[in-house]
């Protein structure tokens, strides 16, 4: 089995030990990701619907860097600090699956930091389907 890192462009700040994404097989593992500056690790607060964008962006980077994009992910697990929260989450995270939405698993968690979303993904890497 291969493995090989992937870094976040933007990730200077040190926010634990784990890979933005880890490729393995084929395969991308995504770590999760928030709304969160990775240059300084704050938090940007904003409404789920905004820290959502934001943290999909964050994953966006992360699926480029790999050679993905969000038409090549598979599963998400989302994880939101208010399962209220549902429907606004829901509507941003619409708009980057347009056409085929992964398999996905979404539910209430106690959040670091006052953050309202976290989200992880997996992806089949094109060039090496």
């Amino acid at each position: 089995m291969s493995k090989r890192v992937v870094k976040h462009p933007d990730k200077t700040a040190s926010t634990g030990t784990y890979s933005a994404g880890l490729c393995s097989d084929g395969w991308l593992f995504v770590s999760g990701h928030a709304s969160q500056n990775l240059k300084t690790g704050e938090v940007i607060r904003g409404t789920i619907g905004e820290e959502t964008e934001r943290t999909l962006n964050s994953i966006g980077k992360v699926l480029k860097e790999a050679g993905c994009g969000f038409e090549d992910v598979v599963k998400c697990s989302c994880y939101l600090a208010h399962i209220e929260d549902f429907d606004g989450f829901d509507a941003a995270y619409s708009r980057f699956f347009p056409s085929a939405a992964p398999a996905r698993t979404t539910v209430q968690a106690v959040l670091w930091g006052g953050l309202k979303v976290e989200i992880d993904a997996i992806a089949r890497i094109p060039s090496e389907k």
